[in-house]
């Protein structure tokens, strides 16, 4: 993708409609029987992660190709001091990053999956005033 041409706002816009979609297709997949816990929690970290990088984009820093959550806190919080509460989540969600697309690699239960997606949700709704402080109310 060529991103030379946006704004750092823009380009974070963008990573933050892809979190947007990623925790929209968690949420989605609640009505599905059996309930894919595990695709459910990797799309919450992936909505996570897509969150962080655009915090990052917006300060004008180019995310590192990472799906660890807890380095992506770390650059993200001299950035956002305010995002300090959120380790706990970011710790959290950083085992469904690729553990869950393998069998027999992560135990996901429905309270973990719940948990996942409070925690995504929490990172979503922190980051979302930031990069569209407009559409927040």
């Amino acid at each position: 993708m060529d991103n030379e041409n946006l704004t750092p706002k823009a380009y974070a816009k963008e990573w933050l409609s892809y979190a947007e979609m990623d925790l929209t297709s968690a949420e989605f997949l609640l009505g599905k029987c059996p309930l894919p816990l595990e695709i459910i929690c990797y799309h919450c970290q992936q909505s996570a992660e897509k969150c962080l990088k655009g915090l990052l984009v917006l300060k004008n820093q180019m995310p590192p190709k990472t799906h660890y959550l807890p380095l992506l806190y770390d650059l993200c919080k001299p950035l956002f001091p305010e995002i300090a509460p959120f380790s706990v989540q970011c710790t959290a969600l950083n085992p469904h990053s690729s553990r869950p697309r393998y069998p027999r690699e992560i135990t996901i239960t429905e309270q973990s999956m719940k948990a996942a997606l409070e925690n995504a949700r929490a990172i979503f709704q922190f980051t979302e005033p930031f990069i569209n402080p407009q559409e927040t109310g």
